[in-house]
């Protein structure tokens, strides 16, 4: 049980490049705060700082767009080439409207232009670069988490994290996209209530919740701060990754 929860900001970030090894920016980081890291502490991570680490940018002027490209752009005002990313990055547009594209990432997240983002990302030689999520936010959160684990010796946990808006609610949360070490969903399904009737349909996004928690650290614009530490909490449920997260297409109601 947990009834008190710590979020630490890691400052003293740089700019990510392509090729850095987030995992000593992080030990960088950890000494200059003296923080040793604890069991069942969680480090959320920027999306951004991962993709950049992962090399994901691409370079706008390289793209060549497809007629299906074309007409998207044609009817939401974006430019082709953006568009064609989008198609390449998704499985289906879901919904799009004037400046708006909403798409099913290849990975089943719904989500603006696929992930592809233009915030907080420095042009490259004077082109136009955008950034795209990591090839699979899992994987990247399973390798840091062992070289955090291997460092210091205890079962910490990772989440990385990125900014989502919502259907029917306004504004955006930050949710996980990637997790290892923790119980991404937690099933209290045949748990008894407060008056001892089995719960039927609770399931906790439980990394999303603490991705959430930590955005108000991490911030959403100039704050510089890409990787938070969330400390006290404790869970007992089995290890399970961020793609626990995505509803399956069968119990979708809205697709």
């Amino acid at each position: 049980m947990t009834d008190r929860v710590s979020i630490i900001g890691l400052h003293g970030i740089p700019m990510v490049q392509p090729g850095d090894n987030l995992h000593a920016i992080m030990i960088s980081a950890l000494v200059d705060a003296d923080i040793a890291p604890e069991p069942h502490d969680v480090f959320v991570v920027a999306q951004k700082i991962v993709s950049k680490a992962e090399g994901r940018y691409v370079d706008v002027s390289t793209v060549k767009p497809s007629a299906q490209a074309e007409k998207l752009a044609a009817e939401t005002g974006k430019d082709p080439r953006f568009v064609e990313l989008v198609l390449s990055e998704s499985k289906r547009i879901v919904r799009h409207r004037e400046n708006l594209i909403i798409a099913e990432h290849r990975l089943g997240f719904v989500m603006a232009n696929a992930g592809i983002d233009h915030s907080n990302v420095a042009p490259g030689d004077g082109n136009e670069r955008v950034l795209l999520l990591p090839v699979d936010p899992d994987t990247s959160a399973r390798a840091l988490r062992e070289e955090l684990v291997a460092s210091y010796g205890v079962p910490v946990a990772v989440i990385i994290s990125d900014s989502f808006g919502r259907p029917w609610r306004r504004g955006t949360v930050g949710i996980a996209i990637g997790s290892a070490g923790l119980p991404s969903m937690i099933d209290w399904r045949g748990h008894p209530d407060l008056f001892g009737r089995p719960l039927e349909v609770t399931e906790t996004g439980f990394a999303d919740e603490i991705a959430a928690a930590a955005s108000l650290v991490m911030g959403q614009a100039n704050e510089a701060m890409p990787i938070a530490l969330v400390r006290g909490l404790q869970w007992i449920a089995p290890e399970a990754d961020a793609a626990v997260l995505v509803r399956p297409r069968e119990h979708d109601l809205f697709r």
